[in-house]
């Protein structure tokens, strides 16, 4: 039914009245064709069980007031298509940095090599099956093409000691994944009350999936009540937590092909397909507020206020809303009035980078409708067009714990710009559902409110039917639930994947240095004789029990920490207050870096113990710096 359509309108308003649009729609969409309307209804999909019928009469009240506001009619309609058979895999491949095994001229073969070494048993077949329906595209068209065979990929015969005992580990992952990520241990063959609870960042995802599906271990996806959500917890890592933000763009960029490829392997091993949108064409402004990319409006921003990461006309949203206050009952849900919000977005469009918008005159529920006017007046999704697919296939996973392991990977996998303002946004939710005794903005309220201005963009405004309608809803709905309750654990970056990049770097190097070896010999000689006494030193440290940690920034450019067991970095970071003379640093603008070795940069979660992480990475330098929040 088309949205846009008197009678999906009076459908709506006749919802309001009622309050049973959901039970209605519910039998005209599982009517068959001329059974009577006394007859079962469809089979809702159990990710609509947690949202109640007044819930996602919220919803649709919520899209009935996007329709009204008249901004969708002023948008560009744009159809969103699905990418041809074979330009899928070839994107992917490019994207994930494996472009050589399909174009011989790519230039980053070694680095493909290197990349292909750490990979586990699910994300090489993730690999395989894209190369393999490339080269049977490109056959069907009778094009010429050097794709390679996939067992000439992977083939044992290739590897290295090192590749080959990675995947011996992969193999032997099922034992590794039955003990940590179903919470199962020596003790409790089952897994006990810990076993869904529990978050395994030290195997990958898509193993500890493939594990679960052998185990035959079949369930349907379960989706609570608000206070009936998992309390999902990460056991402590004594080599520390890492977060974005923590490493460098260098080590970034390695995570986010790892996770492409970790994602894809996830949806392949639970026999989900995911395809990919081309990317969008529309005309969007160069400038201004309300309708500009998420860069252009950084761009302008960052003129202003250098290193500003979230839109400041949405920061400025979001704090005039709290500091009207939080406790207004249905400050997300209730709408400002359409002419008043339409003239306040001109307004804004004029007036807010001079300075002079009055913001003491702007109403709550007027600045929360500009707030959602912001999100879907976005040109681009904020979820990308490349993702929305995927993010939407989230709830197919069978298992809460899948689901929130996916969604951790497509958050990690997001243009830095549109992950820094999903974060905005979801903390400002949290804080919202803070207040929802007095609000009554629970975290349900708060996903149905939301959803649609997150998710219908332009090119999903198009005709569905009312079965599709109602499964988008609730599908929706729930993801920004996850979304904001487990928003704490999404900008983790899975140990495994950090492991990988540390592989991943190892092999890079020892390959420069088998390049280097005979044309730089005399030179490295040199270099090794200047820097004799410096290792010799290092090394002295080392084994006495002291490890040497650099401050260049600082009046206090080097210090001897002693190493012991219970070593933390937070350890270090006091050690070093009490000895900088300089009274203007604070403690929360300090971090400890791991430099160097098998990572080119790391921000130490405090709760790291040294020793650890020394065992991981031998040959890391140490250095205290300042940090930007």
């Amino acid at each position: 039914m088309d949205r846009s359509s008197p009678s999906w309108r009076q459908a709506t308003v006749d919802h309001r009245k009622t309050g049973q649009y959901n039970v209605q729609r519910c039998k005209a969409a599982g009517a068959a064709p001329g059974s009577s309307s006394g007859k079962t209804p469809y089979q809702r999909c159990s990710s609509q069980d947690s949202l109640d019928e007044q819930a996602m009469v919220d919803y649709f009240k919520e899209v009935e007031i996007i329709q009204r506001s008249g901004d969708a009619e002023t948008q560009e309609e744009v159809q969103l298509k699905v990418a041809d058979e074979g330009e899928q895999e070839e994107a992917w491949l490019m994207e994930a940095g494996l472009a050589t095994l399909f174009d011989e001229s790519a230039s980053d073969g070694e680095d493909s090599i290197a990349l292909l070494s750490t990979l586990t048993r699910t994300q090489a077949a993730a690999v395989e099956r894209r190369v393999e329906t490339l080269k049977q595209t490109l056959r069907k068209r009778n094009k010429p093409y050097s794709v390679p065979d996939v067992r000439e990929i992977f083939k044992p015969a290739s590897q290295s000691k090192d590749e080959a005992e990675s995947t011996e580990r992969s193999g032997s992952s099922k034992q590794e994944v039955e003990g940590l990520g179903n919470g199962a241990g020596p003790g409790t063959p089952g897994g006990g009350a810990d076993a869904e609870t529990d978050i395994n960042l030290e195997v990958s995802f898509s193993e500890q999936a493939l594990t679960y599906k052998e185990g035959l271990k079949v369930t349907q996806p379960q989706n609570e009540a608000d206070d009936r959500l998992p309390d999902f917890r990460v056991s402590q890592d004594k080599t520390g937590q890492t977060r974005v933000g923590d490493l460098s763009a260098e080590d970034m960029k390695k995570v986010r092909r790892l996770v492409l490829i970790e994602m894809s392997a996830l949806f392949d091993t639970c026999g989900i397909e995911v395809k990919a949108h081309k990317a969008l064409k529309v005309r969007v402004r160069e400038s201004g507020l309300f309708g500009v990319s998420l860069s252009t409006l950084l761009e302008q921003d960052q003129r202003r206020i250098p290193g500003t990461k979230v839109p400041l006309i949405l920061q400025h949203l979001m704090s005039h809303i709290e500091e009207q206050g939080l406790d207004t009952e249905g400050v997300l849900r209730i709408p400002g009035a359409a002419t008043r919000v339409k003239a306040v977005c001109h307004e804004l469009e004029h007036k807010f980078y001079e300075g002079v918008f009055p913001w003491q005159s702007l109403k709550q529920h007027d600045a929360a409708s500009l707030l959602k006017l912001f999100i879907r007046e976005l040109p681009y999704p904020l979820l990308t067009v490349e993702y929305f697919s995927a993010f939407t296939s989230v709830l197919k996973l069978p298992t809460k714990k899948q689901q929130l392991q996916a969604l951790n990977l497509l958050v990690l996998l997001l243009p830095e710009p549109n992950r820094d303002t999903l974060k905005a946004l979801l903390e400002f939710f949290q804080r919202v559902t803070d207040h929802k005794d007095r609000n009554k903005m629970t975290l349900n309220n708060v996903a149905v409110v939301m959803a649609p201005n997150i998710f219908m963009c332009k090119g999903f405004r198009s005709k569905i039917s009312e079965q599709q309608e109602f499964a988008m809803a609730t599908g929706t709905a729930n993801i920004v639930r996850l979304l904001v309750r487990y928003q704490n654990l999404l900008w983790t970056i899975p140990k495994f994947v950090l492991n990988q990049v540390r592989k991943h770097n190892m092999e890079n190097q020892r390959k420069m240095h088998r390049d280097r070896a005979v044309k730089k010999l005399l030179k490295k000689m040199a270099y090794d004789r200047e820097r004799a006494s410096d290792k010799q030193e290092k090394n002295t440290e080392a084994e006495g029990g002291f490890m040497r940690v650099q401050a260049p920034q600082f009046s206090k450019v080097s210090m001897a920490v002693q190493l012991t067991e219970d070593l933390k970095a937070s350890d270090v970071l006091t050690h070093f207050l009490s000895q900088e003379r300089s009274p203007s640093v604070k403690r929360e603008d300090l971090c400890l870096y791991e430099m160097g070795g098998n990572i080119k940069e790391r921000c130490l979660d405090e709760e790291t113990y040294i020793t650890a992480l020394l065992e991981l990475n031998p040959s890391a330098e140490w250095v205290i710096k300042s940090v930007q929040h």
